[in-house]
């Protein structure tokens, strides 16, 4: 069995993991702590992905990735390469998909947070910024791990919308849960349940850490 499919999914996770913490840290934070017009309807928007087939997620993103896209024009413009079936691809499909499973965890710890903390933070002259790095960060540890380790295993597995924007490329976009498909599909049972029990062990692995961390939580609430 050709272990790259499952190295390629565990750096399409990792990457795209560290990147969308990113990004959604900092997102979470104005959501919950600003007085932001329209929040319900932006928050409905970064959930969506969550209860949309992967399949149209998948379309509407190859399609705004595409050359003719929006995306896939500023990126063809910015570096001069395509979009759309490239590893870079699939880590930003990966991370419009995977947002939800980072956003919820980390907004319901932020909404913990003791507004005492940080109206203690601004008093003693602290700004927002200052006070999301040096008050809301460091009080959300765990939050912060369990949306990084949903975010991770929820791309391992990911399947319709890495297809639909990278294809099958080996040795490029073609992960595990792809791999697994196209085994079963040439009827190579044997690489299909080793790459299949790898996933497994992975997933439950994962929902042990945060099963883990909420306990934690509790016990520290």
């Amino acid at each position: 069995m050709d272990p790259t499919p499952l190295y390629l999914s565990a750096k399409l996770a990792l990457i795209s993991t560290v990147v969308l913490l990113v990004i959604a840290a900092p997102l979470t934070y104005w959501l919950v702590y600003y007085p932001v017009r329209g929040r319900y309807f932006i928050e409905s928007l970064v959930t969506l992905p969550m209860v949309l087939p992967p399949t149209a997620l998948g379309f509407f993103l190859l399609v705004a990735m595409g050359p003719h896209g929006a995306i896939g024009r500023f990126w063809e413009n910015l570096t001069g390469s395509a979009l759309v079936f490239t590893f870079t691809g699939i880590v930003v499909a990966a991370m419009a998909h995977s947002l939800p499973y980072a956003f919820q965890p980390l907004k319901t710890a932020f909404e913990r947070v003791d507004k005492r903390l940080l109206e203690s933070a601004y008093v003693l002259g602290c700004s927002r910024r200052a006070a999301f790095f040096r008050v809301v960060l460091p009080n959300t540890v765990n939050g912060l791990a369990a949306a990084a380790i949903l975010a991770f295993a929820h791309t391992m597995g990911e399947f319709g919308v890495i297809l639909m924007v990278g294809g099958s490329i080996p040795g490029k976009t073609k992960v595990a849960s792809i791999a697994i498909y196209e085994y079963v599909e040439a009827l190579h049972y044997k690489e299909a349940w080793v790459l299949s029990l790898a996933l497994v062990t992975i997933s439950y692995l994962v929902l042990l850490a945060v099963n883990l961390l909420n306990r934690r939580g509790k016990h520290e609430a």
